[in-house]
C-alpha cells in the first residue's frame, strides 16, 4: 500500500502536539510525514525538520512555501495537519482547503465561532475532506460504550456526568505551552473551555449519541490577573430530555488529565476514566457491575476495528490518536470513516464555547445552544 504524504504546519521545537501527531499518524504505516512548515523562525523550522527526520529541503519556512513547492512536486504531500495554537487553525485550514488539500487540524477548529462557520462553508462548498482530533472519540472503551447505549444497553439516557480536572495552571503560566493558552489573541474566546472543556463537551454527545440543545454555564478566571477562563461548570440539557453535568478545571491542583464521563440509563449506567482507558464499567440495574476489559471477545465491531493489542496489553492516547489517523486514512482513500469528528464536529463546539462564555458574562442563566445554519 503506498503511504499518503503528510504536511504539517507548527510543531516545532518545545511542542507537545506535534510529535504526538507524527507518531499517531505514522503508527500504522499508513501516512508518513515527508514536509513541514514548523516554525515561523527558519532556524527553528531547520531543526525540527531534523528531528522529524525529513529531507531538509522540505523543512519551509512558512505555510505558502510549503504549499507552493509541495503541489509542483510528483511526490507533493496528500494532506495538511495542523498543530498550531488556535488563532492559525483558519488560515492554514483555508490555505490548504483552498488548494484541493484535505485537512486533519487539531482541536478546537478555529479560534472563534464566526471563523468556524468561514470554514464549514468552505469546507462544504470544495467538498474537500476535513477531520478533527478529539482524541478521546478514538478510544476503543469509548468507541464500546457508544455502541451499546446506541444499542439500548443502558435504557434511555437519564443522566451526563463528564468532568474533565487538570492542575498545571493553578499558578503562573509559563512556557511555551502554558502561555498561548492564557493569552485571548492566540487561544481564542475560551481558555480552558476551549482547551480541555471542548473535549468533554464532544465527548458526552460522541458517546450518547443525543445533542446538547441548552445549558446553564458558570466560567471563572480564578488566577489573579488572567484574561481567560481556568474554570469551568456547565449544566446540560439534551435534545431527548435527559440532563448533564460538565466540569472541566486547570487549577485543580494534583489533578493531571481526569476525564471521566459517566451515563446513566433507565436499567443500567456506563463509567469511563481516561487516566485508566482499559476498563469500563458497567453497572446494571439489579445491582451487578460488570468490568468490560480492552481486548475481551465480547467487545462489538468499533471497538475491536480500534484495538492493536490481545487483552492485558494496555493501549492508551497515542493508540487513540492514531485511530483517528486510521480513519482520516479511510476516508481520503473513498472509504466509509463514520466515526471520525468532521467540521460540523467543529461547529457545535465553538457554538459550545461561544455561548457558555458568554452566558456565563451575562449570568444569563439557562440558554438555548444554537447552531448557525442548522
Amino acid at each position: 500500500m503506498t503511504k499518503i504524504r503528510m504536511g504539517m504546519v507548527g510543531g516545532g521545537p518545545g511542542a507537545f502536539i506535534g510529535p504526538v501527531h507524527r507518531i499517531a499518524a505514522e503508527l500504522d504505516g499508513q501516512i508518513a510525514l515527508v514536509a513541514g512548515a514548523f516554525s515561523s523562525d527558519a532556524e527553528r523550522a531547520r531543526a525540527a525538520g531534523a528531528q522529524y527526520r525529513i529531507d531538509p529541503a522540505r523543512a519551509y519556512p512558512d505555510l505558502n512555501a510549503m504549499l507552493e513547492v509541495e503541489a509542483a512536486r510528483s511526490d507533493g504531500i496528500d494532506f495538511l495537519s495542523i498543530v498550531t495554537p488556535n488563532h492559525l487553525h483558519l488560515p492554514a485550514a483555508l490555505a490548504a482547503l483552498n488548494s484541493g488539500l484535505p485537512v486533519m487540524s487539531d482541536k478546537p477548529a478555529t479560534a472563534t465561532l464566526d471563523e468556524a462557520l468561514d470554514l464549514r462553508r468552505i469546507v462544504r462548498e470544495t467538498g474537500t475532506p476535513y477531520a478533527l482530533t478529539y482524541t478521546y472519540s478514538g478510544y476503543p472503551l469509548v468507541r464500546e460504550a457508544r455502541a451499546r447505549i446506541a444499542a439500548g444497553g443502558i435504557g434511555k439516557v437519564r443522566k451526563v456526568v463528564v468532568e474533565y480536572p487538570q492542575g498545571w495552571l493553578a499558578g503562573e503560566a509559563s512556557g511555551k505551552q502554558a502561555e498561548w493558552r492564557v493569552d485571548p489573541a492566540r487561544s481564542g474566546q475560551g481558555g480552558c473551555i476551549g482547551d480541555i472543556g471542548v473535549h468533554a463537551f464532544h465527548l458526552a454527545e460522541f458517546v450518547t449519541g443525543l445533542t446538547v440543545t441548552e445549558l446553564l454555564a458558570d466560567l471563572a478566571a480564578v488566577v489573579p490577573g488572567r484574561a481567560l477562563d481556568d474554570d469551568c461548570t456547565v449544566l446540560l440539557r439534551f435534545d431527548t430530555g435527559a440532563r448533564g453535568v460538565l466540569m472541566a478545571s486547570q487549577i485543580s491542583v494534583g489533578e493531571r488529565n481526569g476525564l471521566r464521563i459517566r451515563v446513566y440509563g433507565e436499567h443500567g449506567g456506563i463509567d469511563w476514566r481516561q487516566e485508566s482507558p482499559n476498563a469500563l464499567t458497567l453497572h446494571h440495574g439489579d445491582g451487578r457491575t460488570e468490568i468490560i476489559q480492552a481486548g475481551d471477545a465480547a467487545l462489538g465491531p468499533d471497538a475491536r476495528a480500534a484495538t492493536r493489542t490481545p487483552g492485558g496489553h494496555p493501549e492508551g492516547y497515542l493508540e487513540a490518536f492514531a485511530n483517528l489517523y486510521r480513519d482520516f486514512a479511510r476516508m481520503l482513500r473513498g472509504e466509509p470513516a463514520p466515526l471520525l469528528p468532521g467540521i460540523d464536529d467543529g461547529v457545535r463546539s465553538m457554538a459550545f464555547i461561544a455561548t457558555a462564555v458568554d452566558a456565563s458574562a451575562r449570568r444569563a442563566g439557562w440558554t438555548p445552544l444554537i447552531i448557525p445554519g442548522e
